[in-house]
């Protein structure tokens, strides 16, 4: 299997995050093919119509993309057990504000990298910001038990959307009034697999 791939993206984290938990890094090939909304590489374009990474290139089906959907097979095909039965639905809610989590903040870039500096609208850059501040909050207050249990992929989302703030908004402090989450992603982070995959300074 082959995985379009990019070195800063926190959907595409999520992916080789999984990866390395379950052992089965070494057996994908990661194709790094960055890409944007006004610059999509063709190989990306072919792989996934929404022009998106990742995406997931199977020699016997259908490419699958989105990150949800990869990670969900992969952990299929390991039979790892990252979204377990007994608290599946909790699994998959922490993935999901996760993720609602990495596309305000990628918009956020997007607003200051894509737009020219006259055109940039601060009002709707805070509107995103406010999301995410309400979604590590509710993080913080509601989820720190979930967090601190046994692994599973909800987890591994949050600590790549928290390690996405850290790198690309690190002056906005998504850490004030969080410190449970703060002490949780303290520890998180230093998985060898949260490290392996710290996402590149270039582009």
């Amino acid at each position: 299997m082959k995985l379009m791939s990019s070195p800063t993206s926190p959907f595409v984290r999520k992916v080789h995050v999984l990866l390395h938990e379950t052992g089965q890094y070494e057996a994908i090939d990661i194709y790094a093919k960055p890409t944007s909304p006004f610059d999509t590489a063709p190989e990306v374009a072919t792989a996934n119509p929404l022009g998106k990474i990742p995406a997931l290139i199977r020699e016997d089906g259908p490419t699958l993309y989105d990150s949800r959907v990869i990670c969900r097979f992969l952990d299929d095909h390991a039979k790892a057990g990252l979204y377990p039965d007994g608290r599946i639905w909790e699994t998959l809610t922490l993935e999901a504000t996760a993720d609602g989590i990495m596309e305000a903040a990628v918009l956020m870039l997007y607003e200051h990298k894509l737009r020219p500096a006259e055109a940039v609208l601060d009002s709707w850059v805070d509107a995103q910001w406010s999301k995410i501040e309400r979604a590590v909050s509710a993080l913080n207050a509601r989820w720190i038990s979930h967090l601190r249990g046994p692994l599973d992929m909800g987890q591994i989302a949050v600590g790549c959307a928290l390690g996405y703030l850290d790198f690309r908004h690190d002056a906005r402090g998504w850490r004030k009034g969080n410190d449970a989450l703060d002490d949780w992603y303290a520890v998180f982070s230093q998985r060898e697999s949260m490290k392996l995959t710290a996402p590149a300074d270039a582009a």
